[in-house]
């Protein structure tokens, strides 16, 4: 194999690493999508809380990183909790743009507390990993760790969604929210549920997104409107079809970064993306969680 196919491979293998994180935020939003149905555009606000809360607990005050890794996980998904009780519970009945204007609000609102709080500087955990060399083959180790707890984050919320009585629950509400609330199903506490299940996720994001880029209070925009843009392409509230979707424009961006730019990558992907629209309009699979 010539030199210039192992960085062929080396593109395509990190684009694998970088799917899987995609894949697990793409995950996390779409359960909002899929059961509660509201417009939760912050989702990538709560990430970057989750990366606050490990630099705080481990830089300043000092704990050890695999406990603070675990606090963002509690933290983040208490917020996803209050979010939902204080903000969208009270506009679930109300039009989209509503929603999209409230948690818009939240959107901006996170970014200026983070900003006030820890100002507008990179910050991050001092934690240096090494690169893995695999014959002619350079991946990032931090990459690789953070695929694997991607998947064990994923298989961890399968197994969570199909073998428990709560999990069945979800599932049930997302498919048919009007016949389970006749059937005598709680729908409002399913939906409380499903919000800290999906900040609980976005908290182990953060975990992930920690080890590989620094932290500040903008650092939601350089992911999370593709992770937006995978859930629609998928289609909304369909985990299956945000999984491909992920693996699909992660493929792109990395491969088109080789052959490019980073740049000219995600324009490629964002073009991709309104071709799938316009082909497919509800996504690559129908919503079905």
């Amino acid at each position: 194999m010539a030199l210039f196919d192992f960085f062929l491979l080396e593109a395509i293998i990190n684009g694998i690493l970088f799917g899987g994180v995609l894949a697990l935020l793409a995950l996390g939003l779409n359960l909002v999508f899929g059961v509660v149905d509201v417009i939760w555009i912050a989702y990538a606000e709560l990430v970057m809380s989750g990366m606050y809360i490990i630099y705080t607990l481990h830089i300043t005050w000092g704990w050890p990183l695999l406990l603070a890794a675990p606090m963002a996980i509690v933290g983040v998904g208490l917020m996803g909790l209050v979010v939902h009780r204080l903000i969208i519970a009270p506009i679930l009945d109300t039009p989209p743009i509503n929603q999209l204007l409230a948690t818009g609000g939240l959107l901006f609102f996170l970014q200026n507390f983070a900003t006030l709080i820890f100002g507008a500087d990179f910050r991050n955990i001092g934690l240096s990993l090494p690169i893995l060399q695999i014959f002619e083959l350079y991946i990032s180790f931090s990459r690789l760790l953070s695929f694997g707890a991607a998947v064990l984050g994923m298989i961890g919320l399968y197994l969570f969604l199909s073998r428990t009585y709560i999990g069945t629950a979800i599932r049930a509400v997302a498919q048919d929210r009007e016949i389970m609330s006749l059937m005598g199903v709680n729908t409002k506490k399913v939906y409380l549920i499903t919000s800290a299940l999906a900040g609980a996720m976005a908290g182990l994001a953060a975990i992930l997104l920690v080890l590989q880029q620094d932290v500040h209070p903008f650092i939601g925009f350089s992911f999370g409107p593709i992770t937006f843009m995978i859930c629609v392409m998928g289609g909304l509230g369909n985990l299956i079809g945000g999984f491909f979707a992920a693996f699909i424009i992660s493929q792109i961006i990395s491969i088109g970064s080789f052959y490019g730019s980073t740049e000219l990558s995600y324009v490629i992907a964002f073009v991709l993306f309104i071709i799938v629209m316009f082909i497919r309009p509800q996504g690559i699979f129908k919503r079905n969680t």
